[in-house]
């Protein structure tokens, strides 16, 4: 079976979390049948200048154009992005960006069975004319906000709902998803949920016996409550919401790992609050690293306004950690039981409530990781490997 992976939803060394999620699919697939042969294309927007004063742009400038991560070979090829009219024109650069990339492979001897495709705007409308002209079949992994947010713009929505119909099969993280991919038109026995896991190696269990040390380590205080908040710096992900709730806390301490443009917001926010001794901005980590943050804290807090399938939730519970998770999209199927968590209401009363409930909690962190061991990959891995295997035959 050879597969060929699109998404610009990808790692890269400039920026090795953009999109790990992917990554990490891939890589369990290939870790439980070895005999997969995975190649990867994962544009990036095309920018000339690779400076630091130019933020995010100059990270897009610094990707190389070809590289391997875990035994899989990459490519990168760039796609044009044109402010204020990306929304309608990407699709059609980012389809020429691939054919061009997939004909230059194929006269190197380049040979695949099946596109795998994730995020469906703009990338699976690209995927979706590239795979016609290819004439390979192809699956589309729905991610979160490609089906709960950019379906309101009418034009977006119509060119999902084409690809849709015309993918050989699609893909949902969570159940939730899958259901508004129905009602956006898919047909029900064309789309399955095909869930996340968690890598209960990398994330590894800490017990209350070992938090002190882990928190020596980091240099965090022993004897006061942790909070861990995980994810980009903007609105959606309610970190401000999370500090706000750090008021109705006392003597908590905060800790916000990630980076984006509402750093400063934030910090700023704290201040405004009286709690900025309490708040510790991480800034980028590693997942090694944040998995002894895992470890250290009390709780996760994750106060996004929609997610799909948010993997933070399995990654802390994984380290022994519960989380406080906001009641949306597919996050009730990830905290079922107590020993998981509380899922929350999106607001500041209702987050300090739960973050009170974890503290007292009557149950241990072994029982936590245990939850969380009924989500590891093989399930997740099989699903997937005997629904590409189908679409070949079928295929061929």
């Amino acid at each position: 079976m050879k597969i060929l992976t699109i998404s610009t939803l990808y790692p890269n060394a400039s920026n090795p979390r953009h999109g790990i999620f992917v990554e990490t699919r891939l890589r369990q697939l290939k870790k439980h049948y070895p005999q997969t042969e995975i190649t990867v294309i994962a544009p990036v927007p095309w920018f000339p200048f690779s400076h630091p004063v130019f933020g995010q742009y100059s990270e897009y400038a610094s990707v190389p154009f070809t590289e391997s991560r875990h035994g899989i070979r990459i490519y990168h090829p760039r796609y044009l992005v044109i402010p204020k009219l990306g929304m309608s024109l990407t699709p059609s650069t980012l389809a020429y960006s691939l054919r061009k990339q997939i004909e230059y492979l194929t006269r190197q001897g380049f040979e695949f069975d099946l596109i795998d495709g994730h995020y469906f705007y703009p990338d699976g409308v690209a995927i979706a004319a590239v795979a016609s002209t290819v004439k390979k079949p192809f699956t589309m992994t729905a991610r979160g906000t490609d089906i709960n947010l950019i379906p309101a713009y009418p034009k977006a929505r119509k060119r999902i709902q084409q690809v849709l119909s015309v993918s050989n099969h699609n893909l949902a993280v969570c159940e939730a998803l899958r259901q508004s991919m129905i009602e956006l038109g898919a047909a029900p026995d064309r789309v399955s949920t095909l869930r996340n896991g968690v890598d209960l190696e990398l994330f590894s269990f800490s017990d209350e016996s070992q938090q002190p040390a882990l928190r020596q380590a980091l240099n965090l205080p022993l004897n006061v409550p942790v909070i861990l908040s995980v994810g980009l710096l903007v609105d959606r992900k309610g970190h401000h919401l999370v500090i706000e709730a750090l008021r109705h806390i006392p003597d908590a301490l905060l800790l916000i790992a990630g980076t984006g443009p509402k750093a400063k917001a934030l910090a700023a926010l704290a201040k405004q609050q009286g709690v900025e001794q309490r708040v510790r901005f991480l800034g980028k980590l590693s997942q090694e690293e944040l998995s002894a943050y895992y470890g250290a804290a009390d709780l996760l807090a994750l106060a996004s306004d929609r997610e799909g399938w948010a993997n933070v939730l399995l990654e802390s519970m994984a380290c022994g950690t519960p989380v406080v998770a906001t009641n949306i999209w597919g996050t009730p199927e990830v905290v079922r039981k107590p020993q998981a968590g509380t899922l929350v209401e999106r607001n500041v009363t209702a987050i300090a409530d739960g973050i009170r409930q974890l503290l007292n909690k009557p149950f241990s962190r072994a029982e936590t990781r245990h939850y969380a061991e009924q989500f590891d990959w093989s399930a997740t891995s099989e699903g997937q490997y005997q629904l590409f295997n189908r679409l070949i035959k079928d295929a061929s």
